[in-house]
């Protein structure tokens, strides 16, 4: 499912993003309740995206959350849709917007740690990748977020038209990482099978069914034939299972491709 942002109106939602105006004062009432605040609705849906996925947002599931009716969250956010911005923005915030290792000049070490954080945040938070890029939401934390790999970027010496579109190659690329890594972990809960029953029964009915399959895709065939790709051994790291090891290895090697073709780039250029 795919979900575009800014579908609220315009000024309210960028108002509360940027926090422009004023909170709506809080209502008064019987019993301890907690004070509602645009923080506290947005916080219990990031919560509840987290644990159930996008699918089970509503305000009034937030509500229920909060102990509150959904008519309540209405004071401080107007809909969904605003509230999708909200929630967005506001994860961006874990982000770092600073990198030890381009203080030394590292632009590769820098972009490296950068592209493994971006990586984890979006598999914390599986529902941000429903969310297209097509349209940006335009709050601070999106664009600190934009901010900090523009600098790491321009750190590379490259012309300003050249990290543009580098920024449009490094961070879909990050994205679609984290969706492969993020379907690995889903699969098996989804459909009610393991990897490793999918693959066993599908493998023995395709060499049946085809058997000719090596002679009709031999350049398939030939990379199986000479041996799996060894993953990557990270020290005192967890195993993890097949289809996440692959989705992680497939980011480490073509991450790494792309730093050489900023390095060609840069001495292309020298």
């Amino acid at each position: 499912m795919v979900v575009f942002a800014g579908q609220g109106d315009p000024r309210r939602s960028l108002s509360l993003l940027w926090r422009a105006d004023a909170p709506p004062p809080t209502r008064g009432g019987p019993g301890p309740k907690p004070r509602l605040s645009v923080d506290a609705i947005v916080a219990a849906a990031v919560a509840l995206a987290d644990e159930e996925g996008m699918a089970a947002l509503s305000m009034r599931a937030v509500g229920d959350r909060l102990g509150r009716t959904a008519m309540a969250l209405y004071t401080y956010v107007p809909g969904k849709s605003e509230l999708l911005d909200l929630m967005y923005d506001a994860v961006h915030a874990e982000l770092p917007t600073a990198y030890p290792e381009s203080d030394s000049g590292d632009w590769r070490a820098a972009l490296t740690a950068w592209a493994g954080e971006v990586l984890e945040f979006h598999v914390r938070h599986p529902w941000v990748l429903q969310v297209s890029q097509a349209r940006p939401v335009l709050g601070p934390h999106e664009y600190a977020g934009l901010d900090t790999l523009v600098t790491l970027l321009r750190a590379t010496g490259l012309p300003a038209g050249v990290v543009r579109r580098l920024v449009g190659t490094l961070f879909p690329f990050v994205r679609g990482s984290a969706q492969a890594v993020a379907d690995a972990r889903l699969a098996a809960a989804a459909t009610g099978s393991s990897d490793e029953e999918w693959w066993a029964a599908r493998s023995a009915a395709l060499l049946e069914l085809v058997p000719d399959f090596a002679e009709r895709f031999p350049a398939v065939s030939g990379l199986e034939a000479e041996g799996p790709v060894e993953p990557y051994p990270v020290e005192g790291a967890e195993p993890v299972p097949y289809p996440e090891r692959e989705a992680r290895e497939t980011f480490r090697v073509g991450l790494g491709v792309l730093l050489d073709g900023i390095e060609a780039a840069r001495v292309g250029r020298t």
